[in-house]
């Protein structure tokens, strides 16, 4: 099983070479894989050959075989002018547009400013749904003062969980360190997401139940 990163950023170090890092040792917690890291950056000047002569130098090629070939996809950009970078669109729209059907993938955003922390939902997750890719739930965005913070550890937590249960979902599902409460939304035994866990003790109220209760002027 492969987990291939595509990391955007245009320094080193970067941020958002940090996330990418931090969601694929998340993810790898709970499944087997062998991580691959595509640094966007370094395929700079084969991207821009590829976009004007239609053929891929062998470096990038290798690549987009990687992305292509890949179990499931960790896809991390650092945001341009409140979306993702223009490299990083530019190496995706080199993609086959079958490639990513139906692949696993957690995208992430960095940035100075947690006022574009909506990128990930607004540009990143529409992308990739184009690409018939299958988006987790949780998409993580880190902006300069999340870093140290208890959330963004927990974000990043849950999103890897996700990406291993949707990249493998039966061995996530038996991986004893998982922790399914914390990672993904309770749901109620009609199989409905609800905000708090039945195994609590919590015993949802039939529909039919309450509205008798309304119809009868009482008051849940």
């Amino acid at each position: 099983m492969k987990i291939v990163v595509v990391s955007a950023g245009l320094s080193s170090p970067s941020s958002t070479r940090l996330l990418a890092d931090r969601l694929a040792a998340a993810t790898l917690r709970h499944v087997d894989a062998e991580p691959q890291v595509i640094e966007v950056r370094d395929l700079a000047t084969e991207i821009a050959q590829h976009l004007v002569t239609g053929f891929p130098p062998a470096r990038l090629a290798a690549a987009l075989d990687a992305v292509a070939s890949a179990d499931g996809l960790i896809a991390v950009t650092p945001v341009f002018a409140a979306s993702y970078s223009g490299l990083f669109k530019s190496f995706f729209d080199l993609i086959d547009k079958d490639a990513l059907t139906g692949k696993p993938v957690l995208v992430g955003a960095t940035g100075g400013t947690a006022r574009h922390s909506l990128v990930t939902e607004h540009a990143l997750r529409p992308l990739f749904t184009h690409l018939r890719a299958l988006v987790v739930p949780t998409a993580v965005y880190a902006a300069s003062e999340d870093w140290g913070e208890e959330g963004l550890a927990q974000r990043i937590d849950r999103a890897g969980t996700e990406l291993a249960r949707f990249t493998a979902p039966a061995a996530a599902r038996t991986a004893p360190d998982v922790d399914t409460a914390a990672a993904i939304a309770p749901r109620s035994s009609t199989g409905a997401i609800t905000s708090v866990d039945p195994a609590d003790g919590f015993a949802p109220v039939p529909f039919e139940q309450r509205l008798a209760a309304l119809q009868a002027g009482i008051t849940a």
